[in-house]
């Protein structure tokens, strides 16, 4: 158990204490681990080696797909996008099994997830694991951002290579082309080609362009000893056999003379040779036909098959834009003998969900009630364009007439080793499950759902003269609906919770992530975990998730936990490449500053086009000193800086956290805070809302709730009706400042890492249990609480009492809450039960390796 100073602390976080230390962030300096890279025995005899692709973002285009290159005793993964962790949940790929990760670009596309990946093996066992990562030289970059919340262990075993973007290159570039060898063992010889876009300048190499080709070259198999041949060179059987299978020649016990391997050995089989390349753009293409150093691989007309290394699959990471170029198909010519396997993104796997298990929940939500849980956006194969089809078709077939070539498909393998099975492998290939076989099922398992489900339909059966408008049911208590939501319409305000889970991702729930979706006024994004970006394809489809990226009002990131802010860099990455070629305003992020550190460092390796605003530059006491000083110059700017500082009771002088606020000794720069908070209140009259307040919690250093405020409206009848008011908790033990901020509001989304028995581990990780969420919801006379954050020992339900069941709803990924439906959602409640009535609390950390919560 950690530290739990609670001196005062009662009062302060308004329940049973909390965690001092982890709040001041000094729990982690007395735990520091030196994490263990594992050695292993290796086996130059593997008897299976394989490729196989795993199909992250396959279904939502939001990411790369990662390839699994598999031996006896070593693993290694080529990219490492957002949803990898998840996936090896889902599909039992033991992450404690990888030694080496290489990234064939850097950027959020290709390495996305790569810091939750190394938090979780940071967390395995008591000593923790380190693993190694390999790419060009701008993962120095990515590896300075991550040092803001990764501990420096994670990290050891990080190593780029290449030159650097501040590298002059030198005269003879095909310097840069030569392969530069980064593993050579008896079990593989992995090498790297750099490749970068013709269009830059020959003297310099702008960071996050360099792409690199991986050649991965397995040895060869020796050819079958034969005793007979040996017997008549007059050889005994004994050591000598042995050393001649080892490549040693020998002298002859009968002859005078000397016996080589080849006098007693067969043939030797080529070892395979499989090629990953990922050329993002066209602009690369001619560098790629300019590498020298890949003639020897060549088994074109101008290098016969007998002057070749064989290369037996080639996995194209390139997207279909530039496989379709024909001189990338001419290149791929030139590969006679290769299986290609086409791994960009492809429209036919949009309708494969990737995370199986995820989606048949989802499936069986949306069967009981559509309403909250809409069907999944995935882009029909029925609907989406016919030029893009058409347009698919005549690559795929233009390709084949050159080429084996077939689209990579979820966990397709093709085998290297044993050598007679050398080849594709489709047994492992997921198959596609219907809605309806998924209905049919459920139907089955719980016959009484076909009756709820119709109970659950009366709720919204009811119908007024406006559609848009809210229906109100005859079981429905006028009194007890607040009077913002009457009238209110349904394309208003509705909450999506991408993401429920804490920690790391699971099978069932993603991390945390809520979306506010303001409809025709833009949107909003409190948290962005990884895997965030997916999260809003599965819910809106491919391009409805872009328009909502394109729509994005403002981020605001509570805490620097990765489970909140990993799959932020990604979004902002994409609403860039969406809006680079109309005129824009860079997005807002709101966020602790350690946050700031995080993405400056990241932005010298992509730009993220955002402006950024310290969280605390947005409690209350701020704004009221923006808006007394909003027609002042610098120099009749009045600013109390003791009310910045002691913006709250909680970390008032005397109090048990006052050591923690950081003291704005440094000087705050007003010349860039306000005209920033002037935006951001541009941005809320543009999307409906009153104002943004951001207060402190207690969980760990510059930890943050939200309050949202919508602004007034006016009736049909000119009657003013007041804004809703929409709290988020963010991270944190129960305190005053929650309870205050939370008065009266709509809508409360609080955490509930625990249940009511783990009082003691969620005062020492700074979390709150079930019970204490709500009745902070209560006391501070809440509409609607909304539970999310479970930890991942609850994969399905968490833990619930009853009682609560009249204002409490607990949330699941994709649940997407109107405004108008919150007077029916308490009454929801038990017939989701029903779908979990035989589910048992299952303890999902063995499956996702044992991972310490929020490290």
């Amino acid at each position: 158990m950690e530290e739990n100073n609670n001196n005062n602390s009662d009062e302060e976080s308004g329940s049973g204490g909390f965690n001092k230390r982890r709040a001041q962030g000094r729990d982690f300096k007395q735990n520091k681990k030196n994490l263990l890279l594992k050695v292993r025995k290796l086996n130059p005899t593997n008897t299976i080696a394989y490729v196989q692709i795993l199909g992250t973002g396959m279904d939502t285009h939001d990411t790369s797909p990662s390839v699994l290159l598999f031996f006896d005793k070593q693993r290694f993964i080529f990219n490492a996008g957002e949803g990898l962790q998840r996936f090896c949940t889902e599909h039992k790929i033991k992450l404690s099994k990888i030694d080496h990760i290489f990234l064939s670009r850097v950027c959020s596309e290709t390495a996305g997830g790569l810091p939750g990946l190394l938090l979780t093996l940071a967390g395995i066992g008591d000593e923790g694991l380190s693993v190694n990562v390999w790419g060009p030289s701008d993962l120095e970059y990515l590896v300075g951002a991550m040092k803001s919340f990764i501990p420096h262990a994670a990290m050891v075993h990080t190593r780029s290579f290449g030159p650097t973007s501040d590298d002059a290159l030198v005269n003879d570039s095909q310097k840069l082309l030569d392969p530069i060898v980064l593993v050579d063992d008896e079990v593989v010889k992995i090498s790297a080609f750099l490749l970068r876009p013709r269009n830059l300048e020959r003297s310099r190499t702008s960071s996050g362009e360099m792409s690199v080709i991986y050649v991965c070259e397995l040895p060869e198999i020796k050819g079958r000893f034969d005793p007979n041949k040996a017997k008549a060179l007059g050889l005994k059987s004994g050591p000598k056999y042995s050393e001649l299978q080892s490549g040693k020649s020998v002298k002859s016990d009968r002859f005078n003379k000397m016996v080589h391997p080849s006098d007693v050995m067969g043939p030797s089989v080529p070892g395979p040779i499989v090629l990953l390349v990922d050329c993002p753009t066209e602009s690369y293409i001619n560098e790629l036909s300019s590498i020298v150093s890949l003639n020897s691989y060549y088994t074109d007309s101008d290098n016969p098959p007998e002057c070749a290394k064989t290369v037996n699959c080639i996995i194209h990471l390139s997207p279909s834009s530039v496989t379709s170029n024909p001189d990338y198909q001419k290149w791929m010519g030139k590969f006679s003998s290769a299986q290609h396997i086409m791994a960009g993104h492809e429209m036919k796997n949009v309708e494969v969900p990737i995370l199986k298990s995820s989606a048949r929940i989802a499936a069986r939500l949306n069967h009981l009630c559509p309403q909250l849980f809409p069907a999944p956006g995935f882009w029909s194969l029925q609907h989406p364009d016919n030029l893009a089809l058409d347009s698919a078709a005549s690559r795929k077939d233009h390709v084949s007439e050159h080429n084996e070539s077939i689209p990579a498909e979820n966990l397709l393998k093709f085998t290297l080793r044993p050598y007679v099975q050398l080849g594709l492998d489709r047994s492992n290939i997921p198959s596609l499950t219907t809605h309806s076989e998924i209905t049919r099922d459920l139907l089955s398992e719980i016959p009484e759902i076909e009756e709820a489900t119709k109970q659950v339909s009366n709720f919204w059966s009811s119908s007024t003269q406006d559609n848009k408008a809210m229906v109100e049911e005859p079981w429905l208590n006028v009194n007890t609906v607040p009077s913002c939501l009457q009238n209110i319409r349904r394309d208003d305000m509705e909450i999506v919770l991408l993401g429920t889970g804490s920690s790391q991702p699971s099978k069932y729930r993603n991390v945390t992530s809520v979306f506010i979706n303001l409809f025709d006024k833009g949107s909003l994004i409190l948290d962005a975990g990884e895997g965030t970006l997916g999260q809003l394809k599965r819910r809106y489809g491919v391009e409805g998730a872009d328009n909502a990226v394109r729509n994005l009002r403002c981020v605001w990131i509570s805490h620097i936990h990765a489970d909140h802010h990993a799959g932020l860099a990604r979004i902002l990455a994409l609403r860039r490449d969406l809006l680079k070629e109309s005129r824009h305003e860079p997005v807002l992020v709101v966020g602790p500053r350690q946050l700031r550190t995080y993405l400056d460092a990241y932005q010298r390796l992509e730009d993220l086009n955002m402006q950024f605003l310290d969280c605390r530059s947005t409690t209350k006491s701020f704004w009221d000193t923006f808006e007394d000083n909003a027609n002042s110059t610098k120099e009749n700017v009045s600013v109390n800086s003791g009310s910045l500082s002691n913006d709250s009771n909680l970390f008032a002088k005397g109090s048990a956290m006052q050591s923690y606020w950081k003291r704005p000794s440094t000087p705050i720069d007003y010349d860039t805070i306000f005209p920033l908070l002037k935006r951001l209140q541009e941005v809320l009259d543009e999307a409906g809302l009153k104002s943004l307040i951001s207060f402190p919690v207690v969980h760990c250093p510059q930890a943050f709730g939200i309050v949202l405020k919508a602004k007034e409206r006016i009736n049909s009848v000119g009657v003013v009706i007041p804004g809703w008011k929409i709290v988020y908790s963010g991270d944190t033990r129960p305190c005053k400042e929650l309870e205050k901020a939370s008065l009266g509001a709509t809508v409360l989304i609080h955490e509930a890492t625990f249940e009511d028995g783990l009082m003691d581990e969620a005062i020492a990780r700074n979390h709150s249990t079930t019970k204490e969420a709500i009745d902070i919801g209560e006391r501070a006379g809440v509409y609607r609480i909304v539970l999310t954050h479970f930890s991942q020992r609850y994969p399905k339900i968490p833990v619930f009492d009853e009682a609560h069941a009249h204002n409490t709803c607990i949330g699941f990924d994709m649940m997407s809450i109107n405004m108008a439906d919150l007077p029916v959602l308490p009454k929801v409640m038990p017939y989701i039960k029903l779908l979990f009535r035989d589910e048992m609390t299952v303890d999902e950390l063995d499956e996702v390796l044992g991972a310490v919560e929020d490290f």
